[in-house]
């Protein structure tokens, strides 16, 4: 194990889709002729807390009737081979898919299967329930219960074990991410600054030039074949020898 490399993977929106689950922006990003970002603030919360709790119920709902996929199954795959200190799953997304699979993540954006206190989030979090939360109260202080997520305005979390598990990667790894929402959107600059090698996984592989490397597909189909020869090699190879799935 010592020997082995390390690799730090940020994943996004890309790596749950083929499992079903809609990106942040689908339907024209609106839930009841809302759009999306409306919804995802604390101010939305403050102003109408039943609206956002629907909203999160539906989106939770969604989720559960999706299952891991094999891009979820081939990092879970990897993690058990080489241990947590070899292989740094962050995460943007808030559906839960790797805590299915017993596989530990980052979630620098929370997760929706889980609900806080909405007035003092040094409250315990507990598991969100099978059906609405609308009911669902703080056993600390009796105040409403809302997702255990980042909303836009809010500090995303695990910051400092973020940076210094790129910072001593060997390789860092973007799978199905924009590229665009920052403070995640830095990742690649941080990693290459660092002097660590980039690769991208993504259909659209995201402008800018910033990646050494680009693997073009779907994280389902380009993620298990790129694991399968980092096991069977011990190494962090970034093409996939003649699979065209892109330039590397």
């Amino acid at each position: 194990m010592a020997n082995l490399p390390r690799v730090t993977i940020l994943s996004g929106a890309g790596l749950s889709a083929p499992s079903g689950i809609p990106t942040f922006r689908d339907n024209n990003g609106l839930w009841e002729n809302f759009r999306v970002e409306e919804l995802a603030t604390p101010e939305a919360w403050r102003a109408d807390q039943d609206r956002v709790t629907r909203f999160y119920d539906w989106r939770r709902a969604n989720t559960r009737a999706c299952q891991p996929n094999e891009a979820h199954k081939a990092l879970e795959r990897l993690q058990a081979a080489w241990g947590p200190d070899r292989v740094t799953h962050v995460t943007q997304n808030v559906d839960g898919m790797m805590a299915r699979l017993s596989a530990p993540a980052l979630e620098m954006h929370g997760s929706n299967e889980r609900l806080r206190c909405g007035r003092d989030a040094r409250h315990p979090c507990v598991p969100a329930p099978l059906g609405s939360s609308a009911a669902c109260a703080c056993a600390a202080c009796g105040a409403a219960l809302r997702p255990d997520v980042v909303w836009f305005g809010e500090t995303p979390r695990h910051l400092e074990a973020i940076d210094a598990a790129v910072a001593c990667a060997d390789l860092f790894v973007s799978v199905g991410t924009s590229g665009t929402v920052y403070p995640a959107a830095g990742l690649v600059h941080r990693a290459r600054e660092c002097g660590v090698r980039t690769l991208e996984v993504n259909p659209k592989p995201t402008p800018g030039g910033n990646f050494d490397a680009v693997l073009s597909g779907s994280a389902d189909v380009v993620l298990p074949r790129l694991v399968r020869r980092w096991l069977e090699t011990g190494t962090l190879a970034v093409d996939l020898e003649d699979e065209q799935h892109g330039d590397a």
